[in-house]
């Protein structure tokens, strides 16, 4: 024993000698000469929108700063029922993110126009945002406020194992044959659709836009222009049809057990677990609803039109990003710039949206049928937007528990519309004052 200690000892003499050694031979620094500094680093805040995606955000800012040492992202996510309900304390506190999620909207244009936002328009993310989406986000004045995070399409998803065992062999086309199909479903003993109750951002995007789209837009040509002007009448029974088809899937009980309590992510495993047969959902989660646990996914366009009336599809922008006016803004940029080009592959891995950009030759392909689905809808002759993207913020902010009380039987459809013909028009005069 006391052998092996003297051999453990010479060891750890020579380990600690070659280490000096090696100490030695690292060059001084000459004489008055300062050792390198590390590089000073930038710290942004990002406050991003993404209700499905956080990890996948994670990485994208994970990565860039990787890429870019000098600069690191502090990202926080937004929460609640919008984008907007959470811009609004930030702004009143004069607590600006450096970039943030906004939609392509008044509220995000007045933000560019008051100097809130900066102008994206010199970025090669701006340059390289598709034609067709560029009008979204540019204000009267022509300020370039932001770029799309994709391009938004609300589509229904259905279970094609559900529909063969329920024997229904030919999708419907306007709104009595889905009726018909989720009477069928539930006789079958399956859950028809899947219900958001507890998070009415869905249930806004989904049928209230297509309602609004069916049953509003594609009467009114004009239907923006008479939003911000506040002469849009939703007194009418096409106003009220909106809400009306939101209640009658609960009346006829061909939604979900505890629908109101039914959260983003809960509805989406509702579907994807094979508990339902249908989700009213967004292009921008294919990525987790076109790969349901043991069957196969289809969509259709949603059929929210009357019998012998065209459907009328939703597409726009969806919801993206905004450098905001403050000190960060150049490393904001950079931030930017990288979301739309190198970190997008990362979260498009994920959720398999659709890109908004002009397409590159190595560009990841999307899923098939959410690109067959995308090519007709943007041919149709009229097409309806989504509810963020055209309503005022505080129309938004009120239409969220409005949808729900309508769901609860505390409001009328006729009552409901009422509201949000009344909100829109004090709107148009707060704007116009």
């Amino acid at each position: 024993m006391g052998k092996q200690r003297w051999i453990r000892k010479v060891r750890s003499a020579l380990t600690a000698a070659c280490l000096l050694a090696l100490a030695g031979c690292r060059p001084e620094p000459a004489a008055g000469v300062a050792a390198p500094a590390e590089p000073a680093q930038t710290t942004i805040t990002a406050l991003v929108w993404a209700p499905d995606w956080p990890d996948a955000m994670q990485q994208v800012a994970a990565e860039f700063t990787r890429q870019n040492p000098d600069v690191k992202v502090n990202l926080q996510f937004m929460i609640g029922d919008s984008v907007e309900e959470n811009i609004k304390p930030k702004i009143a506190a004069h607590n600006l993110p450096d970039l943030m999620s906004v939609n392509p909207n008044a509220y995000a244009a007045a933000l560019a126009e008051q100097g809130v936002l900066a102008d994206v328009g010199h970025t090669a993310a701006w340059a390289k945002v598709l034609p067709g989406l560029k009008s979204d986000w540019i204000t009267a004045d022509g300020k370039r406020f932001g770029i799309a995070g994709g391009i938004a399409a609300t589509v229904m998803y259905y279970n094609k194992g559900m529909f063969a065992q329920a024997g229904i062999d030919a999708l419907p086309t306007d709104f009595n044959q889905f009726l018909d199909v989720c009477a069928r479903l539930k006789q079958a003993g399956f859950t028809p659709i899947v219900w958001n109750g507890g998070f009415p951002n869905m249930l806004a995007n989904g049928p209230f836009s297509f309602g609004f789209a069916n049953h509003v837009a594609a009467h009114m040509p004009d239907w923006k222009a008479r939003i911000a002007a506040g002469t849009l009448n939703l007194a009418g029974a096409g106003g009220a049809d909106i809400f009306a088809k939101m209640r009658l899937m609960v009346q006829r009980g061909y939604v979900q057990p505890g629908f109101m309590r039914t959260g983003y992510d809960e509805g989406i495993d509702l579907f994807t677990d094979g508990k339902a047969a249908m989700a009213f959902q967004g292009t921008w989660a294919a990525g987790r609803l076109m790969h349901g646990k043991g069957f196969q996914t289809g969509l259709f366009l949603p059929p929210w039109n009357d019998r012998a009336a065209a459907a009328v599809p939703v597409i726009g922008s969806e919801t993206g990003f905004a450098v905001c006016e403050t000190a960060n803004k150049e490393a904001a940029f950079r931030f930017l710039e990288f979301i739309a080009g190198a970190g997008f592959p990362i979260q498009q891995r994920k959720r398999q949206n659709i890109s908004p950009f002009v397409a590159a030759a190595d560009a990841p392909a999307g899923d098939a049928q959410i690109a067959a689905y995308l090519d007709a809808v943007s041919r149709a002759p009229v097409t309806g937007s989504p509810y963020y993207s055209m309503l005022p913020a505080n129309t938004i902010d009120m239409l969220h528990p409005l949808i729900q009380d309508v769901l609860l039987d505390k409001v009328t459809p006729q009552q409901a519309a009422l509201r949000l013909d009344a909100s829109i028009r004090d709107e148009a005069k707060q704007h116009y004052k």
